[in-house]
């Protein structure tokens, strides 16, 4: 069998090699299979793999490829996170309630890259029902940082992060409601994008925040991650959030560099709290910018510092109202010997929901409970028209935002358990873009000192993704001609 760089390899790569015979589709499984038993004990990234299926999946590719079948992605395998459908794979959200489900279904996302001829080889560890920063909220216990020992990988989408960086996946998907695809990316040291709220159906991902989540790539490279929202982008009539707007060829958009835009700097973002080293990382680049023909400007997004109290408001309220279907009654698991419907309902929630879930379910009950419905969510309604707005006239007068992603690298395991206001905070930086509903995208642009990584945060106007990623393509080149090679 030929010899596969895996950690080196990116999608398009892979999808190239393929084509013209390099290798086959079953090659470049079996190479990953073998990449995962070595590792996975290590990065603990995967919550199940199924080696016949993804073995035979790989042969049908190559009958494809040998019959000339088209696909972007024909032969090429992913893995996704384990709150995304595929039919035939579990789907547990890393919750025990949901211990011993099965898709019985492809999510839309999932269906259009099948279309393209995508694998599909096992389900990504995550932080439960998507509500954390660390991945250390998972049933199956955490993910670790491949880039960082001793440190978290992020999340909610840390076991994508860990299997992209760690070199057990070519790419993957996550999903993103404040955050939880650009900071694991950010942690573990790839790209993660987020796309406009609207742009990729959200049928057959699991409800987290209904206005917020979105899914998105975890890849290697920005051209990689332009080349999967390209083929998941568009509308679907089953999801009613769903946007029809023209997906325009966003690897081609991801050429013509920064010459002649005007990139902002949101002063607000570089607080006196960050870490001076993921600072310097971000303004380094941004010179680099500045360098290639960018007009670098700075810009007010003034009502940030009220995005964080706005969002977990907003986000505990859907997830109180989303995860009550989870009950023990119609699947997954459920207590032993009911007495009554609320015994059963009270015993099984108690069991099988872990601790930061209880805790969400509990504030976003009380913020819509009657006497605070008024103080606490219509109030946080108003504030996120605010955010939003600080955005548009943000745009009104450059092309894209730069930013960092956190006010901090990846910190030590088990440090947000210990203190959850802190997790929280973690994620000023990214949740206001959720609440505004824009495109935003993580690229490594540094490491601190100690090697931790470092991501730029590069943000659009809604739907304008493709702009988006001529930035972080230019960003991506700029910095790999600073290291003295290429992304």
């Amino acid at each position: 069998m030929k010899l596969i760089d895996l950690e080196q390899l990116s999608l398009q790569q892979a999808a190239t090699a393929l084509r013209q015979r390099d290798f086959s589709s079953f090659e470049l499984v079996t190479a990953l299979l073998e990449a995962i038993h070595r590792r996975q004990g290590e990065l603990n990234a995967y919550t199940w793999v199924d080696e016949q299926d993804a073995l035979a999946q790989a042969e049908a590719a190559d009958a494809a490829l040998a019959a000339g079948r088209a696909g972007a992605l024909l032969g090429v395998p992913l893995v996704i996170k384990d709150n995304i459908s595929v039919a035939g794979q579990p789907c547990t959200c890393a919750s025990r309630i949901l211990d011993g489900y099965r898709a019985p279904f492809d999510a839309t996302a999932i269906e259009r890259l099948r279309s393209a001829g995508a694998l599909f080889v096992g389900r990504a560890n995550m932080d439960e029902f998507a509500l954390g920063s660390t991945t250390e909220a998972s049933c199956y216990g955490p993910s670790r940082n491949p880039a960082a020992p001793g440190r978290v990988t992020g999340g909610s989408s840390g076991g994508s992060a860990a299997a992209v960086a760690g070199g057990i996946a070519l790419g993957a998907l996550g999903s993103d409601t404040g955050g939880s695809i650009r900071q694991p990316a950010s942690f573990c040291g790839c790209v993660g994008l987020k796309p406009s709220y609207g742009r990729i159906s959200r049928f057959g991902a699991v409800a987290c925040a209904s206005s917020l989540d979105q899914i998105g790539p975890i890849t290697r490279t920005v051209r990689d991650a332009a080349l999967l929202l390209g083929v998941m982008a568009g509308p679907d009539t089953r999801d009613s959030t769903s946007v029809d707007q023209p997906v325009p060829d966003y690897v081609a958009g991801c050429e013509g560099g920064v010459r002649g835009l005007r990139l902002g700097l949101p002063r607000d973002y570089f607080a006196e709290g960050n870490d001076p080293e993921v600072t310097a990382c971000v303004r380094r680049l941004a010179d680099r910018c500045r360098d290639a023909g960018a007009e670098i400007v700075e810009v007010g997004l003034p009502h940030t510092r009220y995005a964080v109290a706005t969002y977990y408001i907003i986000m505990t309220a859907e997830v109180s109202a989303n995860l009550a279907r989870f009950d023990g009654v119609r699947y997954g698991a459920r207590a032993d010997d009911p007495q009554s419907p609320e015994d059963l309902y009270c015993r099984t929630r108690a069991a099988c929901f872990g601790s930061e879930v209880k805790r969400r379910i509990l504030l976003g009950t009380y913020v819509l409970s009657s006497g605070y419905y008024d103080a606490y969510y219509l109030r946080a309604l108003k504030a996120r028209t605010l955010i939003r707005r600080d955005f548009e006239q943000a745009f009104a007068g450059c092309d894209a935002l730069l930013a960092p992603v956190s006010p901090t690298p990846a910190y030590p395991a088990g440090m947000g358990q210990a203190d959850p206001l802190a997790l929280y905070l973690g994620d000023s930086y990214t949740v206001a873009a959720s609440l505004a509903g824009i495109c935003g995208l993580s690229l490594p642009c540094g490491t601190t000192a100690a090697g931790l990584p470092v991501g730029l945060q590069v943000l659009g106007p809604a739907f304008a993704e493709d702009r988006m990623l001529r930035v972080a393509a230019a960003c991506e080149e700029l910095h790999a001609r600073e290291r003295g090679g290429r992304p």
